[in-house]
């Protein structure tokens, strides 16, 4: 069997010391396959946890021990019955696991084009934010013109994303939570950013959106902390409210729930996954998003939503990416150029 190189985990796990780059099996492609070269790839934080043991045991064993859910790269060969793609396509894509690699395969129902005015970097940076954004804000909060929307950890890529959304979306306010002054005022400052910030640390998010929607509460929380968050989302949402919950990164057991307030607010809580998603649902999805790409522009572009990637660096600094993103530091998207 041919050989690639990837990024390898010593040992299969552990610190982000244990990263290399090392030679594996090429993949080959399927039926209804598409093995790509890649170019570019993203960081996530599922990939920390990946990488330290808490791996997709749920995902089953067709997914990748190679890290990565992302990428951006050109078609180089068809598995059989593959209609949708040419070998020389430029395109981007989701997978579950095997980004960090020079070459994937990848279902072509799971591939979009990458568009003429986007970047490798740019277009590698799309898929895991902006369609876990569209999916939840979309797809699941029903965001329609006139909503408030309160967005958590608005500075990582995905918040980035869904505040985009939301103002494309025509809510009448955004609130975005992080924790330092520079990142609330940065999200501020972007072409249909934030409307309003909360420093999470030091302010009081629940009082602050009583505030800007006039006691009211919000229409939608987007969550991806979990416990320490959960009392003051529901103390934030507004009667027939929707809370989307995309991660638990504070932790995943609320004590002392009081059931009341979800009864008498009519609140819809939902549970919102991509990665673990079947692959027809992610082949719809994915499908439903396309007509966003058209919305989407590099970060000196005119277009209404746009990508901001926060540092590219080369594969052979992987581990200087990861951490990067493990020290909280980045604004936006970490891109890694295979070379």
């Amino acid at each position: 069997m041919s050989k690639m190189r990837a990024v390898l985990i010593k040992d299969g796990q552990g610190p982000i010391e244990n990263l290399y780059i090392g030679e594996t099996d090429k993949p080959v492609p399927m039926k209804g396959q598409v093995l790509v070269k890649i170019v570019a790839f993203g960081l996530n934080r599922t990939d920390l946890s990946q990488r330290q043991g808490n791996g997709p045991v749920r995902l089953g064993p067709s997914v990748s021990s190679i890290l990565g859910l992302e990428f951006s790269g050109r078609v180089t060969e068809l598995g059989e019955g593959v209609t949708r793609w040419a070998v020389g396509d430029e395109v981007f894509g989701l997978v579950r696991g095997g980004a960090y690699a020079e070459f994937i395969n990848c279902n072509e129902g799971l591939l979009l084009k990458k568009p003429n005015h986007l970047s490798w970097v740019e277009a590698a940076s799309i898929p895991e934010n902006y369609i876990t954004a569209y999916q939840a804000l979309v797809k699941y909060g029903e965001v329609k013109k006139g909503d408030h929307v309160l967005i958590h950890a608005g500075a990582s890529g995905v918040g980035i994303a869904a505040i985009q959304t939301a103002r494309e979306s025509g809510a009448a306010t955004v609130t975005a939570t992080a924790s330092t002054p520079e990142k609330l005022d940065w999200l501020r400052s972007i072409p249909n950013g934030a409307t309003h910030t909360v420093n999470y640390r030091t302010e009081d998010f629940a009082a602050e959106v009583r505030k800007t929607t006039n006691g009211r509460g919000v229409d939608i929380v987007i969550d991806v902390v979990g416990q320490s968050h959960w009392a003051k989302n529901i103390q934030s949402l507004a009667i027939d409210g929707r809370m989307i919950m995309l991660s638990a990164l504070s932790g995943r057991e609320v004590p002392s729930v009081n059931l009341g307030e979800i009864l008498y607010k009519r609140l819809r809580i939902q549970g919102s996954t991509l990665r673990s998603r079947s692959l027809q649902y992610q082949t719809e999805l994915i499908a439903s998003f396309h007509d966003f790409i058209d919305k989407l522009t590099g970060a000196n572009g005119g277009g209404p939503i746009r990508i901001y990637v926060h540092k590219v660096y080369p594969w052979t600094e992987i581990q200087s990416a990861h951490r990067e993103m493990a020290d909280n530091k980045n604004r936006g998207k970490i891109i890694v150029e295979i070379q």
